[in-house]
């Protein structure tokens, strides 16, 4: 089995121009979520109205409408013209961050082109759903409207596939090795970068681009509303409160993450700046028939399998969605499994929110900054655990220990707190039952 070495990373973040402007703000304790002009048009029909979302003109693109489909945008424009034109036809708005992205992380990887056009570089992205805004003007003009199908134009497959995000990153970079997405929920990030680290530890590839991205999409923002699991009545830096007694719910969030993978022989021999190592990739299921409810044993048995006879981790990062169940069943887990080991626990969905698809991969890129800053993102608005038994563990269900969250506070910084990182777990979750875990540490 291979080394694999992390040699590049960049995305698109919340109120943030660049990878530079999301390392400032994270470790200084700043939130990016605000109140969501496009939830607030809807003010009767949500609960939640805040979000960690981002503007066309934050992310330098302009909407070109159809002169012929109501509300439907035939594509975008790129008014900082980093993206062929071409590929902004084939693409949702997902697909091109993940362009964008898929850039900077090369830039900074400095492959040459040789070895990105090479069959042994591949390319391995997705998001947790399809291209929701398209694909919603589509229905309408169609069913609605009467429109024929063809005046729906040629592209409104490639732009809502499955794998739009890989099949345009590679049609873009011109690489000709594996190109896949896999789709695990909340998971998806995380376990695309995991999918890709183990193809290059296999010899099966050398080099991967890979990661999650998702779209800024009310479509998607009102699934999740409907469900009632969506934080309220909060101020928006305030909403998502990890691990907090009272937290409501999660915030839905939109983003991007990309990292460029190599296998640390080749990155070493060429003289890379290796960001991080990875040390090893697990993924496993509840296997308790639960489609939404996390798993205690589960979780325990996937903190063993990611860190084996590993160093242990001087930071978790935790999956930490701020909803009643889940963070509770994670911080036992975590605190249990480490029992007696210094470490600390850094949720980075307190500080943007839940970016569903993309979560993993810019957590893992908030991970990797970690690592190079030897700081803990904070789990924001912490502030207070509870003394008592939370209701979850009340459960006749409850399979985890009888400790209330408070005696836990040692773990969990509501500051970012500057500390020798060697090590780092992260950890993502989705329903279904998946979970995904990726050991790093510091290069050497």
């Amino acid at each position: 089995m291979r080394k694999v070495a992390v040699v590049g990373m960049d995305g698109v973040f919340p109120t943030c121009n660049g990878l530079q402007e999301f390392s400032d703000k994270l470790f200084s304790n700043q939130s990016l979520i605000r109140e969501w002009p496009e939830a607030l048009k809807y003010e009767k029909q949500l609960r939640s109205k805040v979000s960690g979302f981002i503007s066309l003109d934050e992310c330098g693109l302009r909407q070109v409408d159809s002169s012929i489909l109501e509300d439907y945008p035939e594509f975008y424009e790129d008014l900082q013209e980093r993206i062929p034109k071409g590929f902004l036809s084939t693409s949702d708005l997902g697909a091109i961050w993940a362009m964008f992205s898929t850039l900077g992380a090369l830039k900074m990887a400095n492959w040459t082109t040789s070895e990105i056009k090479s069959e042994r570089t591949g390319v391995v992205v997705g998001s947790a759903g399809a291209g929701h805004s398209i694909m919603r003007a589509s229905w309408k003009n169609f069913f609605d409207l009467g429109k024929k199908s063809r005046a729906l134009g040629t592209h409104n497959v490639d732009r809502t596939m499955v794998y739009r995000d890989a099949a345009n990153i590679a049609c873009l970079i011109q690489s000709k090795g594996v190109c896949e997405a896999i789709g695990s929920a909340c998971a998806t990030g995380l376990g695309n970068i995991g999918y890709a680290a183990r193809l290059i530890a296999w010899g099966d590839q050398d080099r991967i681009i890979c990661g999650g991205t998702e779209a800024t999409s009310i479509e998607t923002f009102i699934g999740f509303d409907a469900m009632q699991v969506l934080s309220s009545g909060f101020s928006p830096a305030e909403s998502s409160r990890s691990f907090d007694k009272n937290r409501k719910g999660f915030v839905c969030s939109f983003g991007c993450g990309i990292v460029a993978l190599e296998a640390y022989d080749l990155a070493k021999a060429r003289g890379a700046n290796i960001l991080a190592v990875i040390d090893q990739y697990f993924n496993n299921g509840d296997g308790d028939g639960d489609m939404f409810a996390p798993s205690y044993d589960g979780q325990m048995r996937l903190l063993k399998g990611v860190i084996g006879s590993n160093k242990l981790p001087d930071v978790v990062k935790a999956h930490g969605t701020s909803t009643v169940t889940g963070d509770m069943v994670e911080l036992t887990s975590i605190a249990s499994f480490l029992k007696g080991h210094q470490f600390h626990i850094s949720a980075p969905k307190s500080q943007f929110g839940h970016m569903l698809g993309a979560a993993g991969a810019v957590e893992f890129i908030a991970a990797l900054l970690m690592l190079k800053e030897q700081k803990v993102s904070p789990c924001l608005n912490a502030n207070e655990l509870s003394e008592d038994l939370e209701q979850t563990q009340l459960s006749p269900n409850w399979r985890g220990p009888l400790i209330p969250a408070a005696q836990h506070r040692e773990l969990i910084p509501t500051h970012t707190i500057t500390k020798e990182i060697n090590n780092i777990v992260c950890l993502n979750y989705g329903f279904g039952g998946t979970n995904s875990a990726i050991s790093i540490s510091k290069p050497y």
